[in-house]
């Protein structure tokens, strides 16, 4: 039958589109469900997570049945900070058949970025909407937010016209006694250096956003794929981790008063994921989220490794066997160095994709 594209307009078809990512993932034994309550506003320009950006879904139907989508993203604000006319493409998912639909799709998706003044697409990369494609663990749950991508998608991409941009690896620590001293130590050694780590629940609420902010900002300001925060979104982000539990474990690092690092944690939730029969969630599988920024002035000096020591702290507290150090460029190496010293070790791997229009 005839592959057609749509772009999805009302409600219902939009609805549907978010829906389509539990069909594609039904087949695992742990997944995480599709957010309707945080994509539908997306697609409907109701978020915050729209300033700045303009945004086109598209779906593939193959004989009726939706069986790819894809969201085309100008994103204004990237362009500005990079000073370079990049798209995005994000909340790509397709079927395992889905060959000529998503090159199709792909090319549309790809034709209206350009007529728009985009020299490429990037996929699998644009805070806090997408992430990166998983290319070696397709089994264990991960972390929430992380893709789960079965391992077709890659041969999909290239296929479409995409190549490889960037790598990434995932870090995961295994709870031991050495390593609770270790971050106690950690934690004292940066109070002895005059460093202050005030947990988020701690902090006025406008405080606590406009600073989180400032410091991820000014962190990730020369960060690969970096777009600027807006208080729109930290706002939305605050209040999602306020849900999960996040206040008690997000902190905000200071010295004499001013804000110099932000970590933002939170607890594991994958008491949310959907399980086939008979499948149980490993203790390996019950992780946390982490994202971490210091400014530059005070890199160095182990506010890092202290605010990562609290979160991990209250984590294991609480229970935590395993930790999340979360994703890390390939060539990030300072970043690294961090997470092999608080015992982390990789456990993934991910990538990110391009597609250059004129070649």
């Amino acid at each position: 039958m005839a592959i057609r594209i749509e772009v999805p307009e009302d409600n219902a078809s939009l609805t549907e589109f978010v829906l389509f990512h539990d069909r594609v993932y039904a087949y695992r034994g742990a997944r995480w469900p599709a957010s309707v309550e945080i994509e539908l506003p997306l697609l409907t320009g109701q978020s915050p997570l729209c300033e700045g950006r303009t945004i086109r879904p598209f779906a593939a139907r193959d004989g009726g049945e939706l069986v790819a989508r894809a969201v085309a993203v100008v994103d204004e604000r990237y362009c500005r900070h990079w000073n370079e006319r990049l798209g995005h493409v994000v909340m790509f998912e397709a079927t395992a058949g889905a060959r000529d639909a998503v090159k199709l799709i792909m090319d549309e998706a790809c034709q209206w970025l350009e007529s728009h003044g985009t020299i490429a697409a990037r996929a699998g990369d644009l805070f806090p909407i997408d992430f990166p494609f998983v290319i070696d663990e397709y089994e264990l749950l991960p972390p929430n937010l992380l893709r789960q991508n079965p391992d077709y998608y890659h041969s999909l991409l290239k296929d479409a016209g995409f190549e490889t941009e960037q790598g990434m690896v995932d870090y995961k620590i295994e709870v031991t006694p050495a390593l609770v001293a270790r971050y106690e130590s950690a934690l004292e050694a940066a109070r002895r250096a005059g460093f202050e780590i005030v947990p988020a629940k701690e902090i006025p609420n406008d405080r606590r956003v406009a600073e989180y902010i400032d410091v991820m900002n000014d962190a990730f300001k020369r960060h690969w794929g970096h777009v600027p925060v807006t208080r729109e979104e930290g706002t939305l982000l605050d209040a999602m981790s306020a849900f999960t539990g996040g206040h008690e474990t997000s902190v905000m690092a200071y010295r004499e008063g001013a804000a110099v690092g932000a970590l933002f944690v939170t607890p594991d939730v994958s008491s949310a994921a959907i399980l086939g029969s008979g499948r149980k969630i490993a203790d390996s599988e019950k992780l946390n989220t982490l994202g971490i920024g210091v400014r530059e002035a005070a890199r160095g000096r182990g506010v890092n490794l202290a605010m990562a020591s609290y979160a991990f702290l209250q984590l294991i507290r609480k229970g935590a066997k395993y930790l999340s150090y979360t994703l890390v460029l390939d060539d990030n190496w300072p970043s690294r160095r961090t997470a092999e010293k608080l015992g982390a070790k990789v456990c993934a791997n991910y990538l990110v994709y391009r597609r250059n229009f004129r070649v």
